[in-house]
């Protein structure tokens, strides 16, 4: 979920963001009509209360494409939010709303559409209280006020729905619910596990979700900023919605008691991570048919969540990605492909976009106007699965293609609990994180030679670790990264594994051959000190052009202590590494081959003897 900003200047994205784009998107985008001329020249905004099902009163704004000043009479389609950010905040005399967040949305409103921002229950000026994230009282709303929208007299009938983050979220989450009437979604940055998100590995990553949440708390209290919807001029009503946000739960308390896949909250009787996440209600999205145009990031949180939708749904969808951290909005014309999508799925213009290869990437080191690529499938049909075996660090190319003969061959470490890339690396620093020099002398590091040529990796990176500890459970942190000819390392991308999580099994959707681990209580495994097992886990995928000259390499450090919660132990545990003859750890990289490569990838072997 996106950290939700709170000044008025964060509102607002530039119009360099909002208008950017590359070359190589107009070479790939050729074959697609692009949008007609704009039709209105501005618009008209109204507010009010809309009540759902079980008496609960949401407030909505309402923005209607106007021409003169006077709102069009035509029936148009109808796209919308589902925000706990506050569809409108007044500050320093200023109203900010939607249309500053998603500064193209103005662009969208001239093509024809209505726009509509809704306050989810518990949030903004909305009643009700906020009883966790994705609930299913939530998430019976957001039918309720798709249907709600598609019924008014200046709708076509025809809903669609866009946002980022918690409100790419929530279209996942109405897809599941059927509304008859929603016909198209754009959820940009979303999450479909959300187990995944707070405890990945079995690992406590709730750091971020509790600054999320105390955040949220403040907010949802905060009446001067608050803006009372047309039908509440003394602000009585504003001030009896935000009485009853004083009940609103936590989320990070709701989760942090929730170590398990399988934990029950104790208020609501739910299985959150069961129940309140859109992975497990793969089958109703399938069911609604919505169209479904996913948008992700490289350095996203998310982008391995989509990744699994867009493979997972046979609805009408398409995937994009780009160089993006979280909160990024670069290098792409969010009016265009908005408008694209709904263009053909509700005013049914055939403007080609269903003709094009539906996977569109990014990839980051390519050449500007060569980057932008795109694909019929995912995972690539050309991948060849490569593995880069552990050797002695101490030679050259200790990251290599020959598999380990050496017998009894490790290292150890003891864990420095004090490693850490960067706060929240895939949130909003990723691309311009320091070099990682620090953080690789706090772990393990295994480096290739210089590359001989050019090294696209596209697809979902995996790692096998042999390990054993000297404690009954240790944190594994692995790093992939990109060695500059000067020495320096950025980051590529990153996984994590509770060692006692290390049980996978089948997730019950197709994870296209990746590791699962299901984080159930049952399957929670102790190490037996000093014993080796395998641990297996993916690295957020990528789309990484390595250049020649530079080096890949794996760092293993034992903590993320800007990120993680893990309880400090005295003395800290020792961990072996093991890189033996039957016990080799080794990384498996999605390693794409140059046009009319038949050949291995340029690197020089290993080597090791015994």
């Amino acid at each position: 979920m996106r950290l939700s900003p709170h000044t008025p200047a964060s509102w607002m994205l530039s119009a360099a963001v909002a208008a950017g784009c590359l070359a190589g998107y107009v070479a790939v985008r050729a074959e697609t009509a692009t949008p007609a001329k704009p039709v209105y020249d501005g618009w008209v905004r109204s507010s009010r209360y809309v009540t759902v099902r079980d008496g609960t009163r949401l407030a909505v704004d309402l923005f209607r494409p106007a021409r003169g000043g006077k709102a069009a009479e035509e029936r148009l389609p109808v796209v919308w939010t589902h925000t706990p950010y506050r569809r409108a905040v007044q500050e320093g005399g200023t109203l900010y709303t939607v249309l500053d967040t998603y500064g193209w949305l103005k662009d969208v409103l001239r093509h024809g559409y209505v726009v509509a921002c809704v306050d989810a229950r518990g949030t903004g000026v909305s009643f009700g209280t906020f009883d966790g994230m994705f609930n299913p009282k939530e998430t019976q709303d957001s039918y309720d006020v798709t249907e709600w929208l598609a019924a008014q007299s200046w709708s076509n009938g025809n809903v669609g729905m866009y946002g980022q983050s918690y409100l790419a979220i929530t279209q996942y989450m109405a897809a599941s619910r059927k509304p008859p009437h929603l016909r198209a979604l754009i959820p940009s940055m979303g999450v479909a596990d959300v187990y995944d998100f707070v405890w990945k590995g079995g690992i406590d990553h709730t750091p971020l979700l509790a600054a999320w949440s105390q955040r949220m708390r403040q907010r949802d209290r905060d009446e001067p900023a608050a803006v009372p919807v047309d039908e509440d001029p003394d602000r009585r009503l504003l001030r009896a919605a935000l009485e009853q946000h004083k009940g609103n739960r936590s989320a990070a308390e709701i989760f942090a008691a929730l170590p398990f896949r399988d934990s029950v909250d104790a208020v609501s009787g739910d299985m959150p991570f069961r129940d309140w996440a859109p992975i497990t209600f793969l089958r109703q999205i399938r069911e609604s048919k919505v169209a479904i145009h996913h948008i992700a990031g490289w350095y996203d949180r998310y982008v391995r969540d989509q990744l699994v939708l867009f493979h997972n749904l046979s609805n009408p969808q398409r995937i994009s990605i780009g160089p993006w951290v979280h909160s990024e909005e670069s290098r792409f014309d969010y009016a265009a492909e908005h408008l694209r999508w709904w263009d053909y799925w509700l005013k049914g213009i055939d403007n080609g976009v269903m003709r094009e290869e539906p996977v569109y990437y990014y990839v980051m080191g390519a050449k500007e106007g060569q980057a932008w690529r795109s694909a019929r499938t995912w995972p690539l049909p050309q991948e060849r699965r490569t593995a880069y075996w552990f050797g002695r660090r101490s030679r050259e190319g200790a990251l290599g293609l020959d598999a380990p003969r050496e017998k009894g061959a490790k290292d150890e470490m003891t864990v420095d609990e004090s490693a850490a890339v960067a706060p929240n690396p895939r949130w909003t620093t990723a691309p311009a994180a320091p070099d990682l020099a620090a953080n690789d002398a706090k772990g393990l590091s295994y480096t290739t030679a210089p590359l001989t040529a050019p090294l696209e990796v596209t697809g979902h990176p995996v790692v096998h670790l042999w390990i054993s500890a000297s404690a009954p459970d240790v944190d594994v942190f692995v790093y992939l990264e990109e060695v500059d000819a000067k020495g320096g390392s950025r980051y590529v991308s990153e996984g994590a594994l509770r060692a006692s999580h290390r049980a996978t099994a089948e997730p019950g959707y197709d994870l296209m051959g990746l590791p699962y681990h299901r984080g159930l209580r049952a399957d929670r495994a102790d190490l037996v000190p000093g014993q080796p097992v395998e641990l297996v886990l993916d690295l957020f995928p990528t789309s990484t052009l390595f250049q020649p000259g530079h080096r890949i390499r794996v760092t293993i450090t034992g903590a993320d202590q800007a990120n993680t919660r893990a309880p400090v132990r005295t003395p800290p545990p020792r961990l072996t590494l093991w890189r033996a003859a039957g016990r080799g750890s080794f990384l498996e990289l999605p390693v794409i081959p140059a046009a009319g490569s038949t050949a291995r990838p340029e690197l020089t072997p290993l080597g090791a003897g015994p």
